[in-house]
């Protein structure tokens, strides 16, 4: 049996999409050079991924190409997922912890009510947890090199599977939901469904190019963002004090643990 009943794929494809304000503030020149920058041209400053095309490129949809970087990294957070959700192990090793299990969900919760603050730009404690992540970036980055110039859907892929490594607090917190899952799985699956959430804005931008960005950064959408996922924190611990939820609100929040099991 999972650590959790039920995680709810739809809260975490919510989050990814309501989070996806600062994907734009974070990855939103990486973004852009990988979907539009002409052949043979330089970026004006560095991007934590290298981009560099080449005249084979030249004929290259834009759809394509940002459809392609972004599979990439998708694919990379379900891995990441899959890893977290494995070190803790199956179900079968948490079973019957009930006081580890409700703790752990409260944590949880506690990091949405952080993710919701850190997107409405009022407090910035997952930054440290960027920090962390940083060691292991500086392994992963050189590795770009070797895939340039990015003249093929498939070394876009592999470019965004080593971009989606890049230190994020908000990636880091929804992966804290990921390893409470409980199987390598069902944190992939967690980490998959956060990643599409993603998805659709960043395409947008991919696309659509600078004028969406400065749209989605306006302070008015982050908050309104920030805030929605915020509630979702709320709401969880709400639920773990009083034990009681409206049936609608289990559609959104991650479900703690109950035994199915007969006795």
């Amino acid at each position: 049996m999972d650590t959790m009943n039920s995680v709810s794929l739809i809260s975490m494809f919510m989050i990814g999409l309501l989070g996806s304000v600062h994907c734009i503030g974070m990855c939103g020149g990486i973004v852009g050079a990988f979907s539009l920058v002409p052949a043979g041209a330089k970026p004006r400053k560095p991007f934590p991924v290298g981009v560099r095309t080449s005249e084979q490129d030249a004929g290259m949809s834009v759809m394509l190409r940002t459809i392609s970087y972004n599979m990439g990294r998708i694919a990379s957070y379900a891995l990441a997922g899959a890893i977290v959700g494995g070190i803790v192990g199956s179900g079968r090793l948490l079973a019957g912890m009930t006081l580890w299990q409700t703790g752990a969900y409260v944590f949880a919760h506690a990091m949405l009510i952080a993710l919701g603050l850190y997107l409405m730009n009022v407090w910035h404690g997952l930054s440290r947890l960027e920090q962390l992540g940083n060691h292991l970036w500086k392994h992963i980055q050189p590795l770009t090199a070797l895939l340039l110039p990015l003249d093929s859907p498939i070394k876009l892929m592999l470019a965004g599977s080593l971009w989606g490594w890049l230190p994020c607090g908000m990636v880091y917190s929804v992966l804290l939901t990921a390893m409470l899952s409980g199987s390598a799985a069902s944190g992939a699956a967690v980490m998959l469904a956060f990643g599409l959430g993603t998805l659709p804005v960043l395409l947008a931008v991919g696309v659509f190019g600078a004028q969406l960005r400065s749209i989605l950064q306006r302070r008015s959408v982050r908050l309104t963002c920030g805030l929605v996922v915020l509630l979702f924190g709320v709401s969880g611990l709400l639920r773990a004090s009083h034990g009681l939820t409206p049936d609608w609100l289990a559609a959104l929040c991650v479900t703690p643990v109950h035994s199915t099991e007969p006795p």
